[in-house]
This record gives structure tokens, sequence and C-alpha cells, in this order.
């Protein structure tokens, strides 16, 4: 089976434009998530999805240079893009990351995989119910899955937000998802804005090790003795713009 990473990318971001190409220590957020997600195990290719809008030629040719694989699709159709990017790139099954995730931890997501890899469903994550800081979010569908949520998906949260539309219709989907040991999920460590930012920069500065290379445990770690940092988290919520999207739909 091949297993392509798909990383979800723009530059457009109402709170802090450009974020994925802004810097965190030596590296750039983007950079730091495509090292991450490269050491996902079982994976079989790495692309970048962006927007075909002119705006993202930024990331695109940050990517290129870097020898990344790159895909530009729909800008707001993110459903299409990702469909459109598995069926370029031969992928039998996608895994979905979003690039405001620097902290992401490559263990944590090849768990994702490997349960997806068990065979006996067509969407696995680690989000239903969240249990993971937010920002080791990690989905995988199958190509069938993910062509039937293309085909047959109209609501707008569905088409921005790629697998809503398979998570929320488990007669249809085989629905998989693994859970960390102890509920983590009220520690948000994702990108949105510039406390968010403010905060990562802090955390690489303290790290004993390379912001890009630090584990689940350096994170959690750092945040048990330098109490100080939890202060400094943005009280934005989980999924605040889907949940919002949703909410208006009905």
């Amino acid at each position: 089976m091949r297993v392509v990473t798909i990383v979800q990318a723009r530059t457009a971001s109402s709170r802090l434009p450009g974020k994925v190409l802004l810097p965190i220590g030596d590296e750039t957020v983007l950079d730091i998530v495509v090292s991450r997600c490269r050491r996902i195990r079982d994976t079989h290719e790495l692309v970048v999805a962006t927007s075909n809008n002119p705006q993202d030629v930024p990331i695109i040719d940050h990517v290129s240079a870097r020898g990344i694989e790159v895909f530009a699709g729909s800008e707001s159709d993110v459903l299409d893009r990702f469909y459109s990017a598995a069926i370029a790139y031969q992928a039998d099954a996608v895994v979905r990351i979003t690039a405001d995730c620097p902290m992401l931890d490559p263990d944590v997501s090849s768990r994702v995989v490997a349960r997806f890899l068990q065979g006996d469903c067509d969407y696995a994550s680690n989000i239903k119910p969240p249990t993971f800081p937010d920002g080791l979010d990690t989905e995988v569908v199958s190509i069938s899955a993910l062509e039937q949520a293309f085909e047959k998906a109209t609501l707008p949260s569905h088409r921005e937000h790629v697998t809503p539309y398979i998570w929320q219709n488990p007669d249809k989907f085989r629905l998989a998802n693994i859970e960390s040991a102890v509920d983590l999920s009220h520690l948000r460590w994702t990108l949105d804005n510039a406390d968010d930012l403010q905060l990562m920069r802090e955390i690489s500065r303290r790290l004993h090790v390379p912001f890009s290379s630090a584990s689940l445990n350096d994170f959690l770690q750092l945040w048990e003795t330098d109490t100080d940092l939890a202060t400094m988290s943005s009280t934005s919520q989980r999924n605040e713009s889907l949940e919002a999207q949703m909410k208006s739909e009905g």
C-alpha cells in the first residue's frame, strides 16, 4: 500500500499572515513540519499541497528549492486539492497534516498510520476523540473514502476541511482512533496567532535539543519544569473555525 503524506499549507491567514514561512529558531515553520513528517514510519512520499493563488507562489518556490514535492490546487476547495494531489501521486492512502503544527510528533503520527494499516478501517486519527495536544493532529484516510467524500460532500465545511464528511458518516465509513495513555487534549500547541508564535519561539530557546527534532516527551518535560510557558499559551479553542462553520450550517 502506497501511503502519501500531504501537508496542507497556505500563506493566507487572517490572524497570522504567512505563518508557515515564519522562522522558529533557524528553520521556517514549514521546514520543521516537513522534517517531522519525513520521520513518520510506513509512508512512501511527502507532498506539500498549496493553492494555485499567486500569493502562495512563495510556498511553491520555498519547497521546490529544497527538493520537496509540491502540488498546487484549489484554494477554497481543499478537499479537491487533497484528492487531486492523492491521484497525482498515486496514493492508496493519505496522511493529512496541516502546516501550522510544528510540534507534531512523528511517533504519534506513526501510531495512527500503523492503526490504519491494520486493514479494518477507512479512516484513522488521533482526534475522534482528541487525547493528544492540539497540534499533534494526524488523520489517515483511504483513497476510496477520500474519493467518496470528493464526489458526494457538498457542505462548505466538508470541502474546506477535507475529512468531516468521512467522520460525520460512521454508517458509510469504518472509523478508528488512537488515544494517549494520559489525556493531554487541554494542551494547545498549534500555530494560529502571534501569541502562539511567541510561545513556540520561547520553547525553541529553552529546549536542550533542536526544535525540529524534539519529541512529545521533550516538550512535556519542558512544560512541566518551566511552568510559566502555560501562561503564554493562547486561549483559542481546538478547531474553533470548523466548529463555528458547522454550527452556521445547522
